[in-house]
């Protein structure tokens, strides 16, 4: 696969994202996929990781992510800065955040792994 390629695939997880389609975004992760979050955590497993997102879409229900750029990071990986909003369910407030995702990729275009940081200060 091509550096654009990644990029692609990186902008349709987002889109899929924006949109709560946690159908088509399962079918995006490797079997044995990883996922860690600055904010939520470490999870093993594309089971466990869509049951976290179950969980993360139920709890912020108009949950957004803005990207302005795509950057391949690696050979395989693509990074961007993002801007998350959205409305806690369990309080009504409105949460903002930003951070940088790191995503990687098998060499069949399925996602390896995903890492989320919390911006530097």
């Amino acid at each position: 696969m091509t550096n654009q390629q990644f990029i692609e695939l990186a902008r349709k997880y987002v889109t899929l994202s924006n949109d709560h389609d946690l159908t088509r975004i399962k079918c995006l992760f490797a079997s044995d996929a990883t996922y860690h979050s600055a904010y939520f955590g470490t999870y093993q497993g594309s089971d466990a990781i869509h049951t976290m997102m179950t969980s993360f879409f139920t709890r912020f229900p108009d949950v957004h992510w803005e990207v302005l750029e795509y950057r391949n990071n690696e050979k395989s990986s693509v990074e961007f800065a993002f801007t998350m909003t959205g409305t806690d369910a369990s309080t009504s407030e409105s949460v903002t955040r930003h951070g940088l995702e790191h995503i990687y990729f098998t060499s069949d275009g399925l996602i390896q792994h995903i890492a989320i940081c919390k911006p530097e200060n």
